[in-house]
């Protein structure tokens, strides 16, 4: 098909361009298939970049290299930049590159994946089969798409390959990327997402939920008062159906699920922050206040990025498998005592234990964002989905031929990627230099970028050698 190039000229007045502290930032929009195996007939969607220049490089701009920027999730789009003169896109401008940050397709403002936006469709069928092309295969495929038409189209070598770095699923990505288009690569950095070479979800559950329990007992030895509170709160939760602002449901299930927090730096203090708001309210008006219920509602991200429910565990199948809410499975066949969430179930001494980054059916009638794609999300459950990986063109990754350079980070008690799966991953990618740390939780490029990624170049170059 003949995509539309017309707005990917590096020097097109019409782009829409500002300056923001240490950077000139151009506003791109992409005309990607939205189907590549069908790509001649296939309609297309929008898919968006905002590009950033050091602002003191800009008449370097067609001949600085690009370093391209996945955003973890799935589902999330990157947050505006306010600045380029800290953290880890500073560390990029250091090291001579130009920045890439892409709203992944079906989020931000590339095509928007919404409730509201799937009503165009006729039929539940319809919605899924539509959604089946928002994983990691496509989104990499958008990442090429946008390579070839920011550098011309022209022959790779060197100069035309892309550096990438991914956040959490955004390393997902680029383990797929390396397996479909290695030598369209030059540089690869991963922090927090080296995948688990999996073919489905279940084997990742069963590590990540003792991970999980870990999490809730440190949680409980630094806030030991929180045991009896949490119950409390989870006993007000049973015996009364509670709305939030959007409509939603505050369920004890949905409460629960704050555990998510647990996986970033400072989550048991804003966990605890949230308990000791719960607590006041019942203790001065027996019942929440719009206040608090705003703050839960605003710390759970499903019902603005439905990807992040609705395709969450796909990110893990491949190879003909489905995830048949492998969470909820494992949960229940496997850690039904650790994680037991029936009050009438439940020992008087026993503390109530917290979920994490895991995906359950009954938020499809918690969120209301998600009510209206019940239906889509248990048959995307069951769908079967294609190879993400090339595992023989990882092996054989001619690193030192091409001169890639590939290193990644692995936190050693990481709640949302398995650190002991990533390992074996890491281990099957040629070349590929990883580094594990206690030092960050799973969001240490937010808090510490510029360390991070300084430390993965360097490792990447092998200018400093890490002994496991």
């Amino acid at each position: 098909m003949q995509l539309n190039t017309t707005l990917h000229c590096l020097d097109d007045p019409a782009t829409e361009s500002y300056v923001i502290p240490g950077a000139k930032v151009f506003e791109r929009y992409f005309d990607c298939p939205l189907d590549y195996a069908n790509s001649e007939d296939s309609k297309t969607i929008k898919v968006f970049v905002r590009h950033l220049v050091p602002i003191d490089k800009l008449q370097q701009m067609k001949s600085l290299p690009f370093l391209l920027y996945l955003q973890g999730g799935p589902g999330f789009e990157v947050a505006f930049p306010g600045s380029a003169q800290s953290g880890w896109i500073k560390v990029a401008f250091d090291h001579g590159f130009q920045v890439l940050l892409l709203d992944q397709r079906g989020t931000g403002l590339s095509t928007p994946v919404s409730a509201a936006s799937l009503e165009s469709f006729k039929s539940d069928e319809e919605k899924v089969a539509y959604l089946t092309h928002f994983r990691a295969d496509s989104i990499v495929r958008d990442c090429e798409t946008i390579r070839l038409a920011l550098t011309d189209n022209r022959s790779i070598n060197e100069e035309q390959r892309i550096s990438l770095l991914g956040q959490s699923f955004g390393g997902f990505c680029i383990t797929t990327y390396l397996s479909l288009f290695p030598k369209s690569i030059h540089k690869a950095y991963i922090t927090g997402g080296v995948p688990p070479m999996v073919d489905n979800p279940d084997a990742v559950y069963r590590a990540l939920y003792p991970r999980i329990l870990k999490k809730n007992k440190l949680y409980y030895k630094k806030y030991p008062q929180d045991v009896a509170k949490v119950r409390r709160i989870y006993e007000y939760l049973w015996n009364n159906k509670i709305e939030l602002p959007n409509g939603g449901t505050l369920s004890p299930r949905r409460f629960l699920q704050l555990g998510i927090l647990f996986g970033g730096s400072g989550g048991y203090d804003t966990l605890h922050d949230t308990v000791t708001l719960c607590i006041s309210d019942l203790d001065n008006i027996n019942k929440f206040t719009y206040r608090t219920l705003n703050h839960i509602q605003q710390l759970q991200s499903w019902d603005t990025n439905v990807i992040y429910c609705i395709l969450h565990e796909a990110i893990y199948c491949q190879n003909q498998q489905a995830s048949r809410w492998s969470a909820e499975r494992i949960l229940n066949d496997e850690f039904s005592t650790e994680f037991e969430w029936r009050l009438d179930q439940l020992q008087s001494d026993q503390p109530i234990h917290f979920t994490g980054e895991t995906i359950y059916p009954f938020m499809l009638d918690d969120f209301a964002e998600l009510r209206p794609l019940a239906t889509v999300a248990h048959q995307l459950a069951e769908h079967k989905w294609s190879a993400l990986y090339d595992i023989p063109t990882l092996n054989t990754l001619d690193s030192a031929d091409q001169k890639m350079e590939l290193a990644g980070v692995s936190y050693f008690d990481d709640m949302y990627v398995d650190r002991e799966l990533s390992e074996y991953t890491a281990s099957q990618i040629n070349g590929f230099q990883q580094y594990i740390t206690n030092q960050y939780a799973h969001n240490g490029v937010r808090v510490d970028g510029d360390n991070i990624l300084n430390y993965l170049i360097k490792l990447g170059r092998g200018d400093v050698a890490y002994d496991r």
